[in-house]
């Protein structure tokens, strides 16, 4: 598939989850990677705090409120706005801005979609620190997986490219999207130069 079809096919799943997901209800997916570009209600639920004692009630208020806002109708329309900045217009700068002007950049999709901004802009450094932000936030986060290891490549690191496939087959298997696009990244000769 060609990367306007990928997009496309992204966006049309985006939109389907997104209007299938109830309004007031979170759901959570299993692999918290949201499929590509990722629908930002869909993630993995937050380990319980552990630092807390029980019955803290501020720590779990904080925590609920935190996740209560990720299902917001505006923050949805804020991310679709940002995914829209990256996917269609190319404006990556302008969409680290929308991104986190949302107010949760811990969220592994908005991570995600600010590393790979940043990559896209150049800024490699930046890039891995939101990357490993977004796993450090959903250490299943696929679409993340993905990204970092195209970075990866983009880096000459094959073997740690290989690696993230191989996180990519653990959590999906090699039938996902993610695992074809790295796969056949992985497949291209070292040395060429390619910007995924």
């Amino acid at each position: 598939m060609t990367n306007p079809a990928i997009r496309l096919a992204t966006l049309a799943m985006f939109s389907v989850a997104l209007a299938a997901t109830p309004p007031s209800v979170p759901a959570f997916a299993a692999g918290g990677g949201g499929g590509p570009g990722g629908d930002p209600t869909q993630t993995t639920p937050p380990p319980p705090d552990r630092q807390t004692t029980p019955g803290s009630r501020t720590t779990q208020k904080k925590k609920k409120d935190k996740q209560s806002s990720v299902v917001d109708p505006a923050f949805a329309q804020g991310y679709r706005t940002a995914y829209a900045t990256i996917y269609d217009r190319n404006e990556y700068a302008d969409a680290i801005v929308q991104l986190k002007a949302l107010g949760h950049d811990d969220h592994p999709n908005v991570a995600n979609l600010i590393g790979y901004s940043y990559r896209k802009l150049g800024d490699y450094k930046l890039s891995q620190i939101w990357y490993e932000r977004a796993l450090k936030a959903d250490p299943n986060h696929v679409l993340t997986w993905q990204y970092y290891g195209l970075w990866q490549l983009e880096q000459g690191n094959r073997e740690q490219a290989q690696y993230h496939l191989n996180r990519i087959a653990a959590i999906c298997g090699s039938d996902c999207a993610e695992y074809r696009s790295l796969a056949a990244a992985l497949e291209k000769p070292s040395g060429s130069g390619l910007v995924y």
